[in-house]
């Protein structure tokens, strides 16, 4: 890989509530669609996916040596990670770049996050 190229995580933060009707969400997924083509011609993408409704959550803590397992999200708030891609960039610049078009497809904030150190496993190979 080369060393001027980091991992970015761009999340998608989501208002808590349902989905959004047909006529507002299957033109926000047109255009996810054409932004992530646009990701892969670029060589940007790396991994892009949805996640299902933080109720469908299960954490899993350690205390005291010993293991606990509850449902629902890891904590209780107004809006949850909807979804995240991965990207590659040579600088948070371009990852920005990336991070207002996926706003403005998704019409939702999203986060953009730089990896620190490397991303095992990265091979190129998509």
């Amino acid at each position: 890989m080369d060393e001027t190229v980091r991992h970015y995580l761009l999340s998608i933060q989501q208002p808590d509530g349902g989905t959004p009707p047909p006529e507002v969400l299957e033109p926000i997924m047109r255009d996810l669609a054409v932004l992530n083509e646009e990701l892969r011609a670029a060589g940007a993408w790396v991994f892009s996916g949805g996640l299902h409704d933080p109720g469908t959550a299960t954490v899993v803590r350690v205390r005291d040596g010993e293991e606990l397992v509850t449902d629902g999200p890891y904590t209780e708030g107004k809006e949850h990670v909807g979804g995240l891609t991965i990207i590659k960039a040579p600088d948070l610049d371009a990852a920005l770049e990336w991070g207002r078009r996926l706003a403005r497809a998704t019409t939702l904030p999203v986060e953009v996050r730089p990896f620190a150190g490397v991303v095992e496993g990265d091979d190129d190979r998509q």
